[in-house]
């Protein structure tokens, strides 16, 4: 599906260059002096690779639309994590990479939506917030005032995060994803 170069949308899967990219972000300029042009931050789904476009209203380009499959994480497997498609139960082996910081986050039977194109895997999906138990906190000093002072905490995943003083080790908490911050405790 063909759209104008200035209605891309963070979020839009475009071809490019004969690649598939993601717009990451975008910036709708329009100067004193010729056309209004978009900027956008576009992230290669194939390689990672970042690449700053401009794109003018009379530019167009081509949307994707990908499949979403539901699959289950299985087990790491060196570089290569193990996924299982739910429904026709073939497992798929993706590198890595591919999840960055949010594959620390995988959990033995956790469910996620894989994007395909063409069959491929492109992206994968996790939950946007996981619970996870804290391995390691520092102690609290005495002073502090509990709204601003946050301290660091280790997580059974070994990723670092930012608590409340009042968390100690042992708690079981919320965590979001992709920003590796605390939500809240868990119940």
């Amino acid at each position: 599906m063909k759209i104008s170069g200035v209605d891309i949308r963070p979020g839009n899967i475009i071809e490019y260059e004969s690649g598939i990219w993601r717009a990451v972000k975008i910036q709708h300029t329009q100067p004193g002096k010729g056309g209004a042009y978009m900027q956008v931050e576009l992230k290669n789904l194939r390689d990672g690779r970042k690449n700053n476009v401009r794109f003018r209203s009379a530019e167009s380009v081509e949307r994707i639309r990908l499949d979403t499959k539901d699959f289950q994480f299985l087990y790491p497997e060196g570089d290569m994590l193990v996924f299982m498609d739910k429904i026709t139960y073939d497992q798929v082996s993706l590198p890595r990479d591919l999840l960055g910081d949010a594959a620390a986050f995988l959990q033995d039977g956790m469910d996620v939506v894989m994007e395909m194109y063409d069959e491929e895997a492109i992206s994968v999906q996790l939950p946007d917030t996981i619970e996870a138990t804290i391995v390691e906190a520092d102690a609290v000093v005495k002073g502090q005032t509990a709204s601003s002072s946050y301290k660091p905490a280790v997580l059974d995943n070994g990723v670092r995060v930012m608590v409340p003083p009042h968390i100690a080790a042992g708690t079981r908490i919320v965590v979001d994803v992709y920003e590796q911050t605390y939500v809240r405790r868990a119940d």
